[in-house]
């Protein structure tokens, strides 16, 4: 940085240092009260792309895991299921429904857009939306990145209910195994 500027610079990088130090203590606080009051989260977080927050305004929005039948159900709580227009004889799918929390609607957004990002772990949630983008179409990306988070909602569910270790690539390790053969 030039000399000159230096005077002009030093409060705002001052500032950014000092809201850097408070993101910190925050990120901090959340991931001590994930580990003390609420250690279910550790399991939704073996996820990639599902971090302490994420985790932990899951749980707390959801409240009680046994309030849904199927996991499956956790996708229309949350506003992530297409509206149907069922006037006349077609039934074209328009925008999610958006009825949940928009705040963990957000944050599930958030993972699914790092899951399907360059960085984003191997997984089938990966591939499925990898291929649901390659459809094409103008909104092809989107309604990827809106499914996953729908999938990873209904799988965050089903890890929480069932306390099971993900399994990231779960249909190639099934895949893989050998036939039973009953002779």
């Amino acid at each position: 940085m030039p000399q000159a500027l230096q005077p002009a610079f030093e409060p705002l990088l001052d500032t950014i240092g000092e809201m850097t130090d408070r993101i910190r203590a925050y990120d901090r606080q959340i991931e001590d009260l994930c580990q003390s009051r609420y250690p279910e989260t550790k399991g939704l977080r073996q996820v990639g792309g599902v971090g302490a927050l994420t985790s932990l305004a899951y749980i707390l929005s959801l409240e009680d895991p046994a309030r849904f039948r199927k996991s499956r159900e956790v996708g229309p709580f949350l506003g992530m299921v297409p509206r149907q227009n069922q006037s006349g004889g077609a039934d074209p799918q328009l925008r999610i429904t958006k009825t949940g929390d928009v705040y963990l609607r957000r944050l599930l957004v958030g993972s699914a857009q790092y899951i399907l990002g360059p960085f984003g772990p191997d997984c089938d949630l990966r591939r499925w939306g990898l291929s649901l983008a390659e459809r094409g179409g103008m909104n092809a990306k989107k309604r990827a990145v809106v499914g996953v988070a729908r999938k990873l909602a209904v799988l965050l569910h089903r890890l929480w209910v069932t306390g099971e270790d993900y399994q990231p690539l779960r249909q190639i390790t099934t895949a893989a195994q050998p036939a039973l053969t009953v002779n």
